[in-house]
């Protein structure tokens, strides 16, 4: 007897996957994956508060906002978490 999956076929990171099958949050590591770049490059553009969808640090742990990291895919523009805006270069 067949059974079918319940996730989406198709690439694994495609904004249709992502919206199936992650919770609120998703991993660095899979959220870089999804934007084309290295979990190393993730990190580090968290750092520089250049990532480009809303990030959220919650005690050691870094999680990237889904909602977030969807709009950027569909938009193809950044969404900064803009921890370097609010800082003051004078």
């Amino acid at each position: 007897m067949h059974q079918e999956s319940k996730a989406p076929s198709g690439p694994r990171y495609s904004p249709i996957r992502i919206r199936a099958t992650w919770d609120g949050t998703g991993s660095v590591e899979d959220a870089s994956r999804a934007l084309g770049f290295s979990r190393a490059k993730g990190y580090d553009l968290i750092r520089r508060g250049e990532f480009p969808c809303r990030v959220l640090r919650i005690g050691r742990t870094t999680r990237v906002v889904t909602a977030s990291l969807l709009r950027v895919l569909e938009s193809g523009g950044p969404e900064y978490n803009g921890t370097h805006a609010d800082r003051d270069t004078s």
